[in-house]
């Protein structure tokens, strides 16, 4: 078995002896004897110029056709791998060579066994990776066709590039969708309500939108979102029903309110009619000098009661709030007259505006719940200041803080962990937190909680300002 190498240089020795045996019969045998015989003329002298052009000129055809044959077996390697990378080129990795084929040259390219070998070996992985490719790409189709959610692809003119089956039986009727415009697709169900479904759909925003129908209203939560697929840009838009889910979120409030209600009243009505009856039998008794006293904790207890339905009432008519400039000595100091607390920091020098009666009451629940925390009082502490545009405050305690159930759910109303320990809630009522989250939403801003490193709790209220 001849390698390319060894091939090579035979063919140089071969080669040169071929050349010499050439001049060596030009002018010594046969040829000079020839020309002899035949009168035609001595032969060239041994190194002169015609002796040399002589074998030269019958040395190169020879060389040539040596070459070719010698070359042959690495010129059928190179054209089949030129052919299997034009297939790979073209998608097609089903491709192998045979190492120490007939296709791969034979033995004669032995030393090109490892490109080989390589090259089959990448050939597999190209196509283990498209069968996981396709195996993917059909799991993700078979997803996204038989998820519950609308999901439509809408490209830079604003048309339709893909629907998916829940897209297509909502907004559809079961028929394609690719190609269409989306101004003209029809809302939900064959709705055809244009000013709001137009609306929420090129709005690019996400939105609760309600649409009206023969049998009553039905709710959908729209949610878009711009990507970027092969170089093009898109939007995604997600579509789903929320009647139901509002409807159960609905009516799982209500039962926490009747429970709460429930709770607080029979907290207040059950010592009540105790202490009625406790009166009667004293004045049955003639023992009157005891009813101031049951008289009094009846009034206790009216007036508790009472303030416990008008903070329902305060949550549930919260008015829109009045924008004012801001005294901050003044507005600090009244939140230091009701809850006492550390300010961090230096007051802001620069101006604000927002309801200060609202703000202060929102500010007062969170200070009210740091105290009630579990950790030392002078660990609360206030900081207000800027953050870009927005007016952050940001109330801080040491104590036990929150588990993440707790946090996932400390801003719903009438959710309330007092009786474990926790800062969450206000009062046990479970409006604390969520009153101060709606402040803070009517202002436009937000609430955010967090678990503070060493134990405690952060509570951030930022409200962007008016321009």
């Amino acid at each position: 078995m001849l390698s390319l190498r060894m091939r090579l240089l035979l063919l140089v020795w071969a080669s040169a002896g071929l050349s010499l045996l050439l001049h060596a019969a030009l002018v010594h045998w046969p040829l000079p004897q020839l020309l002899a015989s035949a009168e035609l003329g001595p032969a060239p002298a041994p190194w002169s110029p015609l002796a040399l052009a002589l074998t030269l000129a019958a040395m190169l055809p020879l060389s040539l056709l040596a070459a070719t044959l010698s070359l042959a077996p690495l010129k059928r390697l190179l054209r089949v791998l030129e052919g299997a990378v034009l297939s790979y080129r073209d998608g097609d990795f089903s491709s192998s060579i045979s190492v120490g084929g007939s296709d791969a040259g034979g033995a004669a390219v032995s030393e090109l066994a490892g490109l080989l070998r390589q090259h089959n070996e990448l050939g597999q992985a190209l196509r283990e990776q498209r069968q996981q490719l396709a195996k993917r790409e059909l799991l993700l189709d078979g997803m996204v066709q038989n998820s519950p959610v609308a999901l439509l692809l809408v490209d830079a003119e604003q048309r339709i590039s893909f629907a998916n089956l829940a897209a297509r039986q909502m907004l559809g009727q079961g028929r394609s969708l690719h190609g269409r415009a989306l101004a003209e697709l029809a809302g939900p169900d064959g709705q055809q309500d244009s000013a709001t479904w137009r609306a929420a759909l090129l709005s690019g925003q996400d939105q609760l939108l309600t649409l009206s129908e023969a049998g009553g209203d039905e709710s959908f939560h729209l949610s878009q979102r711009s990507l970027v697929l092969q170089g093009q840009q898109f939007r995604m838009l997600v579509l789903r029903r929320m009647t139901r889910e509002l409807s159960r979120q609905e009516v799982a409030s209500w039962k926490r309110v009747i429970r709460v209600i429930s709770h607080e009243l029979n907290n207040s009505l059950a010592p009540i009619s105790s202490l009625s009856h406790s009166g009667a039998e004293l004045a049955r008794r003639g023992q009157i000098e005891r009813l101031e006293a049951v008289f009094a904790s009846i009034g206790e207890r009216s007036r508790h009661l009472h303030s416990f339905l008008a903070a329902y009432a305060e949550f549930a008519k919260l008015p829109a709030p009045q924008w004012q400039a801001v005294d901050w000595p003044v507005f600090l100091a009244g939140l230091l007259a009701q809850h006492p607390y550390r300010l961090d920091g230096e007051p802001p020098q620069r101006p604000a505006r927002f309801d200060t009666g609202q703000l202060a009451q929102a500010l007062i629940n969170l200070l009210k719940n740091a105290q009630e925390a579990g950790g030392p009082a002078e660990a609360v502490s206030l900081a207000v200041g800027w953050r870009g545009s927005e007016l952050c405050f940001v109330v801080c305690d040491r104590g036990c803080g929150m588990s993440e159930a707790v946090l996932a759910q400390a801003l719903l109303p009438f959710y309330s962990t007092k009786r474990s320990n926790s800062s969450a809630g206000g009062g046990g009522t479970g409006l604390g937190l969520a009153l101060t989250r709606e402040i803070a939403e009517a202002h436009g801003g937000r609430v955010s909680l967090s678990n503070r490193a060493g134990g405690g709790l952060e509570v951030r209220l930022s409200l962007p300002q008016p321009v």
